[in-house]
C-alpha cells in the first residue's frame, strides 16, 4: 500500500540552495500545468520565519526548474491580516473566468485565513483577499461551478466550522460571500494515522468515479507528530458527501529529507498534475524541501472503489 506512490529518484527537486535569494526552507508548493511545462508555487520562508510565495517553471515538470527571482505573492506589512506571510497555496484552473485561482493561508496577528488571488499567466496577479477569517486554512476550489455555485474545501477551527481539524466544504455565487461550512470528512477515532486533524491536499481532481480527495493527516507520537497522506472520493454531483475513503495512507514520512528538517516526519502534499493516466504529487517533506512522487489514476481509483465501507468507519 505505501508504495503505491513511488518517490522521484532526484528528490528533493528543489531546496532554498537553488533560489537567488537568501531563504531557509522552500516547501508545500501549488502546481500546475501552464504553457506546455509546470508551473510550481512554493512556499518560500525567509531567515525572519516570515513565508512568501514563489514561481518556479520547468518544460518537463521534473528537473531543470527556473525559480523567478521575486516573489508573486508577499505580505503587505500594513495589512493586519497577512502581516505574517502567505503560505501552502493550491492551484487550480477556472475555465469558466479564464484564469487561475490561487488558495493560501494568509497569516496575521489575529490568526491564520483563507486567501484568493487570480492570475491568468503566473507573472501578475489580482489580489482577491481574505474569503474566510481566522482560524481557517488548508482551502482547494474545484474547478466548475457545482449546482451553479463554486465549492471550497476548507478547514476551520471555530465551533461553527469544527474544533477538530476537519475537512468542510462552503459555496459562493461570485468568490467574495461564502455559505456556512458543511462537513465532508472527520479525523477518525482512536489510534488512527489521521486521528489528530485532517487537512485538504492539492485541488480535488474530478474522475469518473467522483473528485479525487487527498488529504493530509497528522498523528501525535511520544516523539512529535506525523504527517500522512491519505485518499477518498467524493459525490460528482454532491462534493461534501464521501463514497469512498482509504483505511490505510498512501504516503508516510520515510526517506531522509522527509524525517529530518525544520518539521520532522512531515509529508505535506499541495500540489497535483494528471499527466495521461500518472499522477504527479508535489509536496513538502518536513517543512524544508520540495519533493514528488508518482502513482496511477486507476490504480488509485481501484483501492478506494474497493474500500467503500471505510468512508465513515472510526468517525464520530
Amino acid at each position: 500500500m505505501t508504495d503505491l506512490f513511488r518517490r522521484h529518484p532526484g528528490n528533493p527537486i528543489l531546496s532554498a540552495p537553488d533560489w537567488q535569494y537568501p531563504a531557509n526552507a522552500v516547501f508545500n508548493p501549488g502546481a500546475a500545468q501552464d504553457n506546455g511545462g509546470t508551473v510550481l508555487l512554493a512556499r518560500v520562508e525567509d531567515r525572519r520565519g516570515i513565508s512568501h510565495l514563489t514561481v518556479a517553471r520547468s518544460v518537463n515538470g521534473l528537473d531543470g526548474w527556473s525559480v523567478e527571482p521575486k516573489a508573486l505573492l508577499a505580505p503587505r506589512d500594513q495589512l493586519h491580516g497577512e502581516r505574517w506571510g502567505f503560505e501552502d497555496a493550491r492551484i487550480v484552473r477556472l475555465d469558466e473566468l479564464d484564469c487561475w485561482a490561487i488558495t493560501c493561508t494568509a497569516y496575521g496577528p489575529s490568526g491564520p485565513a483563507v486567501y484568493l488571488a487570480t492570475t491568468r499567466d503566473f507573472k501578475k496577479l489580482r489580489r482577491r483577499g481574505i474569503i474566510m477569517h481566522p482560524e481557517d486554512k488548508n482551502a482547494a476550489l474545484l474547478p466548475r461551478r457545482i449546482d451553479g455555485k463554486w465549492v471550497l474545501f476548507h478547514r476551520p477551527l471555530t465551533a461553527h466550522g469544527g474544533l477538530h481539524g476537519e475537512i468542510v466544504v462552503s459555496r459562493s455565487n461570485d468568490l467574495r460571500d461564502w455559505s456556512a461550512p458543511e462537513r465532508v470528512m472527520q479525523p477518525r477515532l482512536g489510534a488512527w494515522w489521521d486521528a489528530v486533524r485532517i487537512g485538504i491536499g492539492p485541488p480535488p481532481l474530478e474522475t469518473e468515479h467522483g473528485w479525487l480527495v487527498l488529504y493530509h493527516g497528522v498523528k501525535d507520537t511520544v516523539s512529535g507528530s506525523v504527517y500522512r497522506v491519505g485518499a477518498a472520493l467524493t459525490a460528482v454531483d454532491e462534493p461534501a458527501r464521501v463514497t469512498h475513503r482509504l483505511a490505510d495512507w498512501l504516503i508516510s514520512p520515510c526517506e531522509p529529507y522527509e524525517r529530518t528538517g525544520d518539521v520532522p516526519n512531515t509529508v505535506f502534499p499541495c500540489g497535483l498534475v494528471l499527466e495521461g493516466d500518472e499522477l504527479r504529487l508535489y509536496y513538502g517533506g518536513a517543512d524544508t524541501t520540495i519533493n514528488l512522487a508518482f502513482a496511477s489514476l486507476e490504480a488509485v481509483l481501484a483501492l478506494l472503489l474497493e474500500a467503500g465501507a471505510t468512508a465513515t468507519e472510526g468517525t464520530e
